[in-house]
């Protein structure tokens, strides 16, 4: 059987087999009328001749590339193949045996629709032939070929449906697995994202922070010299610590640890040390206040509470130009709400509600220009289920306002001694 470019690949365990198949009913074709009844005159050297050309063109449509993956090319070959077999045939009824590889040939070449005739054709060829070898037909000669025929075509085309069935299954699995590739590329690049934009919000509210402060102290005590050199050397120190403070926000992101200033302390004592710092750098009037009975946050709130109000201090000291500011931790029953107003020269939160980025207050953007702040804190409070708000107008302060809820504490029942609940 020819099957060394098809358009079903078969194993090569097939492909040997078939060819070996063709060698050896030839062979025994040609040997049985060199021994047998035809082997006086010239007639046994025709059928071995015609056995010989017979395995020629088989082997030569073995060699040709174009056979197999062209339509017309196998067609070609197949009738040259079936002339030399006609021939072989018409000289001996063993050919008749030739015919079965060719029922498997054909439809492995040729579509359904051309092998099914093509098939019962060699069919009936077969069966007339060995019929006029025989000098009549019987019932066996005539449900050999057929059945021979039948199981070669549902050979054939179960196998090829099996191979297409391989062929689509292994392509899914290709499929699948170039889409698991896909999605752990696409969750490696969200995670990117999502660290850098972390990070992104953590170095905004810390370290930009601490130096737009240093920056402040620097000029203040660059202005206070030489004629006010205690408040010169005041400013330098307020300077070193914030560098200090900005030096452990740093080592903290590298251990990747809560914030230093909720280490061994409450929100509370924290805001209240925020305010206090951000009066001392920026000449600014900042009080806090706490309401409400304090409960026990998660420390990711905790940290996000800290984080925006150290971003909105920030706004106001660089671009508020106000002169107080107020903090208020609120606690209620169901959520917590900071605050942080200023009497500065306020903006229009409508105007710029397209600027998804934005950050500054009185054309301020930034603390150079980046359009961060507004933008991270509206993130961080959305990221544990707050809501952050802005009000304000344009020379009448600002108002920054973020609730994040506070999970309600479910009583356990204490059962009594007797085992009633109490």
């Amino acid at each position: 059987m020819y099957l060394t470019i098809t358009p079903t690949q078969v194993p090569r365990a097939l492909r040997a087999c078939m060819h070996g198949l063709v060698v050896l009913l030839l062979a025994v074709a040609a040997l049985r009328a060199l021994v047998g009844a035809d082997a006086s005159g010239g007639r046994a050297a025709l059928i071995v001749v015609g056995a010989a050309v017979t395995a020629g063109v088989y082997a030569a449509g073995n060699l040709l590339p174009s056979v197999g993956p062209s339509r017309r090319a196998s067609m070609v070959w197949l009738g040259c193949l079936t002339l030399a077999w006609g021939g072989f045939y018409a000289l001996t009824a063993e050919g008749i045996w030739f015919a079965f590889p060719l029922f498997f040939l054909v439809p492995h070449l040729l579509p359904v629709r051309l092998a099914v005739p093509a098939v019962a054709g060699l069919t009936v060829l077969a069966i007339v032939g060995y019929g006029a070898h025989r000098g009549g037909l019987a019932v066996g000669m005539v449900l050999g070929p057929v059945l021979g025929a039948a199981v070669a075509m549902a050979t054939v085309l179960g196998y090829q449906a099996l191979h297409r069935e391989s062929e689509e299954r292994r392509r899914l699995v290709e499929d699948v697995v170039a889409a698991r590739a896909s999605l752990a590329a696409a969750e490696r690049h969200a995670g990117v994202l999502a660290e850098r934009e972390r990070l992104a919000r953590e170095i905004h509210d810390t370290l930009a922070q601490g130096f737009s402060s240093i920056q402040l102290l620097l000029r203040a005590a660059e202005r206070a010299l030489p004629a006010d050199p205690l408040a010169a050397d005041r400013h330098v120190r307020l300077a070193r610590i914030t560098a200090t403070d900005n030096l452990a926000e740093a080592r903290r992101f590298v251990r990747a640890l809560a914030p230093p200033e909720l280490d061994g302390s409450s929100l509370p004592a924290a805001l209240e040390r925020l305010c206090a710092r951000t009066a001392a750098e920026a000449e600014l009037h900042v009080r806090f206040h706490s309401t409400g009975d304090a409960v026990g946050l998660p420390t990711a709130v905790e940290v996000a509470l800290l984080r925006i109000a150290q971003s909105a201090l920030g706004n106001t000291v660089r671009h508020a130009g106000a002169s107080r500011a107020e903090v208020t931790l609120s606690h209620m029953d169901a959520s917590v709400t900071l605050d942080v107003v200023d009497d500065g020269r306020g903006f229009d939160p409508a105007g710029r509600s397209g600027l998804s980025g934005l950050s500054g207050r009185g054309g301020g953007v930034g603390t150079a220009g980046t359009g961060f702040g507004l933008a991270a804190m509206r993130t961080r409070a959305a990221e544990l289920g707050g809501v952050l708000t802005v009000e304000s107008r344009p020379d009448q302060g600002a108002a920054i306002a973020v609730t994040f809820p506070v999970p309600v504490p479910v009583p356990v029942p204490v059962s009594a001694p007797g085992g009633s609940a109490r």
